[in-house]
């Protein structure tokens, strides 16, 4: 669901150069120029990911690791970061030029840092720097359900389910004991990577779907996003260990509450 989104957001951006390399073309007619910049916003050539377009995509697409804070307050929407294509293909510079939260600012940051190395921009028969903007998309997967579910009263109203809850917003939602990242950094320490998936040299993120519970333990899970090669059962495993959160909470009182989370597999 985000890898299409990406995609197209990535293509517009690369491609987006082209007019203004035009334009900068017809100034070379002048007689005097001004000395070239040491980083170009447009040139003849553009900087591009080493694989392809579609790769850098796909690396967006499997590696975003969608912030809790943001996941459970709804946020949704585009980062936009602005960094420097170096000459030897590594980039630098890295500033977020569009804010969505300070979480996703973050993880968009992070995935650029990381990210695989470019095909440097080429102008005036040589390589030079080149400032790229990059978009990443933050959609919450379909399915997904951060509202908190409480027993309906005696007389139902339209917000009643047929199976007897009502949802609602919470005013607290549900959090992982001692903090997300604590939470996180727990997943890592119990994760056995499966043989299989390590053979094949498989990795992304299996996407969990649980409700955290008004005691805080974790029922109904699932895997709402597959890999397969034994890291789905993996991470229902992991899920099912989990240590309790903290409910969610809705007019001082504990209730249910629906979460979909990614449990990161990297080789």
């Amino acid at each position: 669901m985000l890898r299409p989104v990406c995609l197209a957001l990535i293509l517009a951006a690369l491609t987006a150069a082209a007019p203004a390399a035009l334009a900068q073309k017809t100034k070379l007619k002048y007689p005097k120029q001004t000395a070239a910049p040491d980083v170009y916003d447009a040139v003849e050539k553009p900087a591009v990911p080493v694989d392809g377009v579609e790769a850098y995509g796909n690396y967006i697409g499997d590696r975003l690791n969608y912030p809790t804070a943001a996941l459970q307050a709804g946020v949704q929407g585009t980062v936009e970061v602005t960094f420097v294509v170096e000459k030897t293909g590594a980039t630098s510079n890295w500033e977020v030029t569009k804010s969505l939260s300070p979480e996703c600012d973050a993880e968009a940051l992070r995935l650029i840092k990381a990210g695989p190395r470019w095909t440097p921009a080429q102008h005036k028969g040589g390589v030079v720097r080149q400032r790229v903007t990059m978009p990443i998309t933050f959609q919450i997967p379909a399915g997904s359900d951060n509202a908190g579910t409480a027993a309906a009263p005696a007389s139902t109203t339209p917000a009643t389910t047929a199976d007897g809850l009502q949802t609602v917003a919470p005013d607290e939602p549900a959090r992982p004991v001692g903090g997300t990242e604590a939470w996180f950094e727990w997943v890592q320490q119990v994760q056995k990577y499966p043989a299989l998936a390590r053979q094949r040299k498989v990795s992304g993120k299996v996407m969990m779907e649980f409700v955290i519970e008004k005691d805080g333990s974790l029922s109904n899970i699932k895997p709402v996003k597959r890999l397969g090669s034994g890291l789905d059962e993996e991470a229902i495993r992991i899920v099912k260990a989990s240590p309790k959160w903290e409910p969610a909470k809705y007019k001082g009182a504990p209730i249910r509450q629906k979460m979909v989370l990614p449990i990161l597999f990297s080789l």
